[in-house]
């Protein structure tokens, strides 16, 4: 873990709540080795409301360009003001922080789900699954077209099933209703997002016996356990999503039953 001031390299507007933002270490420092599924914690500048750092997920590592990713959506002064960081400007960030999704060993297909910004940590994974040899099929959900994120991106690592609220894009409903799930067998699920679509993949893939992790998107305020904010129902009793997930096999999780 570390606590390093970053560049802002480029800040992106991608629809009318989402910025990418991509930072590179402000002392030239090479990033060290991260993980899907892990995030960060961003200061807050210039704001004398906001004392606490806001998490987020780590959405992409550019090892030659020694750049992280860090996809935003705009839900309070927090992170507005993080999102009106311009080019040049610098972040303090806390991470990398939390644990990981599992990199499987052997080849199958693989399916990772991801509901609006849930989707951020997904495009890390599928980067992680292409370097082991792997070509992952990612199913991204959306209120309408213009939620769906970074879909290109995604289309270069594996192939991309969609589904929108209003049916403006891909096939119309909740990932759940996808049509690939009744017509495609799958060996492991990964999902994130907002956690009624992450209990309904988890029934989906307890039901058919499938592998499946969830990364849980509780409230952190502290990233460190302390504050108690992002505590989780487990069948280890409650733990702390910043610090002993925000991965979890969802057979830990009290979602099934």
């Amino acid at each position: 873990m570390k606590v390093l001031d970053f560049i802002v390299c480029s800040n992106e507007q991608l629809n009318y709540q989402n910025n990418l933002i991509k930072v590179t270490p402000a002392d030239n420092e090479l990033l060290p080795d991260m993980h899907p599924g892990q995030f960060v914690q961003i200061l807050v500048h210039n704001s004398p409301k906001v004392f606490l750092r806001r998490p987020i997920s780590i959405n992409f590592v550019n090892k030659k360009k020694n750049e992280m990713w860090l996809l935003i959506q705009r839900v309070g002064e927090g992170t507005r003001k993080i999102c009106e960081t311009p080019a040049g400007k610098t972040l303090n960030l806390i991470f990398p922080l939390g644990n990981s999704f599992t990199i499987p060993q052997v080849n199958g297909n693989f399916l990772l789900v991801g509901g609006g910004v849930g989707t951020a940590p997904m495009l890390f994974l599928g980067k992680k699954l292409n370097e082991k040899g792997f070509s992952p099929d990612f199913l991204l959900g959306g209120r309408s077209e213009r939620d769906i994120l970074q879909l290109n991106d995604f289309e270069k690592l594996g192939t991309v099933y969609c589904t929108t609220e209003d049916g403006s894009f891909g096939e119309k409903g909740f990932v759940i209703h996808h049509s690939v799930l009744q017509n495609k067998k799958y060996d492991f699920v990964y999902t994130c997002g907002p956690k009624p679509m992450m209990v309904a993949v988890a029934k989906y893939a307890h039901e058919n016996n499938i592998g499946c992790e969830a990364s849980l998107e509780n409230l952190m305020a502290c990233g460190f356990g302390a504050c108690l904010c992002c505590v989780e129902k487990t069948t280890k009793g409650n733990l702390c999503s910043c610090t002993e997930g925000p991965v979890f096999n969802i057979n830990e999780l009290a979602w099934i039953d």
